[in-house]
């Protein structure tokens, strides 16, 4: 999978490949993740060689990056996993530690173990393109759908006077703005539920919203 694009940055037409990532681009990888996030995301959470070296050889149809004039500005991997409606696992527990050793090559659904963009490149539709393709890989294997969890960083402020559900469904009535689940309501991803204990982030809280897509040309067999 390769395509290539233009997006707007600073309001000129950009040129951004969109492509599979190799383990010689992993120097670049992880720079973009030490870029998109900073404390006080857990650094230990940002990916290593090693990682990246089992997303390559595991689902390589996952492994996303964008790049502009050869650099790298954003990333997603994406792992397959047979994950009921309502089951919601832990980031750690779902991903292996990110090392993609859960990854079940006749899985049903496309999970989504990561997605950054820097932020030089914030709002230029990079993201959306990242989300796009994957969802675009979905329909290409046949699978029923895209599902992830994702951060509310945005949670921290309101959790004293409300539970991770109900900031939700405050985000989804437009009472509240959180820039992760937002983004991805804007990707056309929605909602399947809260998950606890997802991810060690301050943030957060520790929850995550967990946000699908289905495929709708989808046929079980």
């Amino acid at each position: 999978m390769n395509k290539t694009l233009y997006v707007l940055h600073e309001g000129k037409p950009v040129e951004t490949a969109i492509r599979r990532y190799r383990l010689e681009d992993a120097e670049g990888l992880i720079e973009a993740q030490r870029l998109s996030f900073p404390p006080p995301y857990p650094q230990e959470l940002l990916w290593t060689r090693p990682q990246l070296a089992e997303h390559v050889r595991r689902f390589p149809e996952g492994a996303l990056c964008a790049e502009v004039g050869g650099v790298i500005v954003g990333s997603m991997t994406g792992m397959r996993l047979h994950a009921a409606s309502g089951e919601h696992r832990s980031w750690a527990e779902a991903t292996g530690d990110g090392s993609l050793s859960t990854h079940e090559p006749d899985g049903e659904t496309l999970y989504v173990v990561d997605i950054c963009v820097v932020p030089e490149y914030r709002k230029s539709g990079i993201g959306r393109w990242l989300m796009q393709t994957m969802c675009e890989t979905v329909v290409h294997i046949g699978l029923e759908r895209l599902l992830g969890g994702g951060r509310l960083p945005g949670y921290h402020r309101h959790a004293a006077e409300m539970s991770a559900e109900a900031y939700v469904d405050a985000v989804l009535r437009g009472e509240l703005q959180d820039p992760v689940m937002s983004f991805l309501l804007r990707c056309g991803r929605t909602p399947a539920g809260v998950a606890a204990n997802y991810l060690d982030d301050e943030e957060s809280c520790g929850y995550a919203a967990m946000m699908e897509w289905r495929n709708p040309f989808y046929s079980r067999r």
